[in-house]
C-alpha cells in the first residue's frame, strides 16, 4: 500500500473488536429493522423517538473513538456501514408508507450501490473504506433530518402537514444532492488511490 495514501485516507486504527463506539454502532444497526416496521405500520411517534436516538448515536460514537483512542478497522467499517444502511431504509420504508417519492428511493439506493462497488474494487488494491469526509456527513444530516421531518408531517397531520411535508422534501432534495456530491468526492479519491498504485 502507498504510504502517502495511508496518511491521508487512513490513519492507523488499532485492530479491536470490542470498543464501546463499534457497540454503539452494532445498536444503530439493529435499529434499523425496528424503525422501517414501525414507519410501515404507521407507529410514527415510536419511529421518531427510535430514529432520532439511532441518529443522535452517530455523533456520540464518533466523538468516543476520537477522545478515548478506541478509533477501530471494524469502526471504521461499521459506522459508514450503519449510516448508509440508516439512510436507506428509512427511504425504503417512508416509501412503503407513501410518504416520500419513488425517485428518492431511486436516487438514494443507486448512489449506495455505487459506493458498495468502490468499496470492493478498493479492496482489491488492500484499502480500506475512504474516510467519511465533511461533505458526506452533511448529505447524511439532511437527509435524516428530512427523514424526521417527514415523519413529524406525518404524525401531526391536518393543517400544518402541508408545509412540513414540503419543508421536509426541499431539504431531502438538497440533502440527496449533497450525498451524491460526497460519492463523486469519494469516486475521486479512490481513483487517485487507484492511479498511485499503478
Amino acid at each position: 500500500m502507498n504510504e502517502h495514501g495511508r496518511e491521508r485516507f487512513s490513519p492507523e486504527p488499532r485492530n479491536v473488536y470490542l470498543t464501546v463506539p463499534n457497540l454503539i454502532s452494532v445498536l444503530r444497526i439493529i435499529s434499523i429493522p425496528v424503525i422501517a416496521a414501525l414507519v410501515v405500520h404507521h407507529r410514527m411517534a415510536l419511529a421518531l423517538v427510535v430514529l432520532t436516538l439511532s441518529a443522535l448515536s452517530d455523533g456520540v460514537d464518533g466523538f468516543i473513538a476520537r477522545s478515548f483512542n478506541q478509533v477501530t478497522r471494524m469502526g471504521q467499517i461499521l459506522d459508514p456501514v450503519a449510516d448508509r444502511l440508516l439512510i436507506l431504509c428509512s427511504v425504503l420504508a417512508l416509501g412503503m408508507a407513501g410518504i416520500i417519492p419513488l425517485w428518492m428511493i431511486v436516487i438514494v439506493g443507486l448512489r449506495d450501490f455505487v459506493m458498495g462497488i468502490q468499496i470492493l474494487v478498493l479492496a482489491q488494491h488492500d484499502y480500506g473504506p475512504l474516510p467519511v469526509n465533511f461533505v458526506g456527513k452533511t448529505g447524511t444530516a439532511m437527509l435524516m433530518v428530512s427523514i424526521i421531518v417527514l415523519i413529524i408531517a406525518d404524525l401531526i397531520g391536518g393543517p400544518a402537514f402541508l408545509m412540513l411535508h414540503t419543508i421536509g422534501l426541499a431539504i431531502g432534495i438538497w440533502g440527496v444532492a449533497v450525498y451524491w456530491l460526497a460519492g463523486l468526492i469519494y469516486l475521486r479519491q479512490g481513483q487517485d488511490l487507484i492511479r498511485t498504485d499503478r
